[in-house]
């Protein structure tokens, strides 16, 4: 649909969603939230989609939550269903079965920071800008600490929550908050590379992968032990990895293999 908030597009292994409302700066309100929540569900459950790639359209990624909603308070606004809304989108990021990559092609502020955060790998173009822009509004990053926490350095995470400032994509590269910055003309090549080299990976190895990411970290050292043991012998009896292991002996691509 071409008037949809949020756009999802399939080509060969790759889904790309686009959060299409440039004229507001892709800020999240409940059309767009649902949106955003069904395409991923969607690409979860897809077969043929073995990496989501996240960008915006415009000159800004996102801009966090719909004020001018919020302002208005009530059920239908931000404050009301807005942050169960943002819950659910990051809790189906976070537990994607697919590597998620963001394209983050502009400026980031507010909940827009939390979208990032929750994919797996982060690209940034050199002329994004970005701000914790919640205490200068009188509230705080609250639901996007959850997942902004998990990535960035206390020390920068302190920094740029705590000041709001608005700062450069090299300055949340090395709080952590992004992968890598390219060059806004390179920013599709670096996007590319990172997706052709996830395409390289099993896709159940890669999904098994990003459950040893969430639990290992959260687990006591004797049942982190058990279940990756548990997994390996699983894992290792599979016929991918089979097949894996196999190509790898033969010095051949493995099926799943792109480049085959």
């Amino acid at each position: 649909m071409t008037d949809s908030p949020v756009r999802c597009e399939v080509s060969g292994a790759v889904a790309t969603i686009t959060l299409d409302r440039p004229e507001s700066r892709n800020r999240l309100d409940a059309a767009g939230m649902a949106a955003l929540a069904r395409h991923l569900e969607a690409t979860a459950g897809d077969p043929d989609v073995r990496v989501v790639v996240l960008t915006g359209s415009g000159s800004t990624f996102c801009a966090g939550a719909d004020l001018a909603s919020a302002a208005a308070g009530g059920e239908d606004g931000f404050a009301g269903s807005g942050p169960e809304a943002l819950v659910r989108v990051l809790t189906l990021m976070l537990d994607h079965p697919k590597p998620l990559v963001a394209r983050v092609q502009g400026h980031v502020a507010g909940g827009g920071n939390g979208l990032v955060a929750a994919c797996d790998i982060a690209v940034a173009s050199s002329d994004a800008r970005f701000a914790f822009s919640e205490v200068r509004l009188g509230v705080a990053p609250a639901v996007i600490s959850v997942v902004c926490l998990q990535v960035m350095h206390r020390r920068d995470a302190q920094e740029l929550l705590l000041t709001g400032e608005r700062v450069d994509a090299d300055r949340v590269l090395r709080a952590g908050l992004v992968t890598a910055v390219a060059a806004a003309d390179k920013l599709d090549d670096v996007v590319g590379a990172y997706v052709a080299s996830l395409l390289e990976g099993g896709p159940e190895a890669l999904g098994h992968t990003k459950d040893l990411l969430r639990r290992v970290p959260a687990s006591e050292r004797g049942e982190a032990f058990a279940l990756t043991a548990r997994m390996s012998a699983e894992l290792f009896a599979s016929a991918e990895a089979q097949e894996g292991m196999t190509a790898f002996l033969e010095k051949r691509k493995a099926s799943w293999s792109p480049g085959i």
